[in-house]
């Protein structure tokens, strides 16, 4: 579960407080024994990772059970992370974008920050990223082992190799169309 509310900035790195946070709780709304926040005083238990911007989509990696999540980055900077537990993802202290007004964030240290982790994958020129799910079927070859990701700027879907951790090919598909049911 991730916990985005009005995103003042500086809350993202703030334990005792859900914004800016991706949380973890077990099937029936406990929080697991062995989440890295549990016993440390004054921060929020159900916290699994932080310093999260905008989350857009999540979706589980078929082949690796781990949770891949992509963020809006403020103008320029969208990212694709893994959260592992415990981790600092950087918002708003490292970041690969600027502010809307051009200027930059003004908490931001630069684009890689000493305790924070690295995306996976970031755009300098934000896509607008939203949902994401991985292609796991035989019907299209082509698309076997492919991460597919909706651009509401471009109004297309990119499609990534999963393997890769540097830059990647955009594939405009459905570039400004709606898919129509056959």
């Amino acid at each position: 579960m991730l916990w985005a509310k009005n995103n003042q900035r500086p809350t993202a790195q703030d334990l005792d407080k859900l914004q800016g946070k991706l949380v973890r709780l077990t099937d029936q709304g406990e929080i697991p024994d062995d989440n890295p926040f549990i016993k440390e005083s004054g921060a929020r238990a159900e916290i699994w990772s932080y310093g999260i911007r905008n989350p857009q989509g999540m979706a589980m990696n078929p082949w690796s059970n781990a949770l891949w999540l992509n963020e809006h980055g403020p103008r320029g900077g969208d990212e694709i992370n893994i959260p592992q537990k415990g981790k600092n993802y950087g918002w708003p202290l490292a970041t690969w974008g600027i502010n809307y007004s051009g200027f930059k964030i003004p908490e931001a240290k630069g684009e890689i920050v000493a305790g924070t982790e690295q995306p996976v994958f970031y755009w300098k020129d934000s896509p607008a990223v939203s949902g994401m799910a991985f292609y796991n079927s035989d019907k299209f070859p082509q698309w076997q082992q492919k991460l597919f990701i909706g651009a509401l700027k471009d109004k297309d879907v990119i499609v990534m190799s999963r393997q890769r951790r540097q830059s990647d090919r955009r594939w405009p598909y459905f570039n400004g169309q709606r898919a129509a049911n056959s």
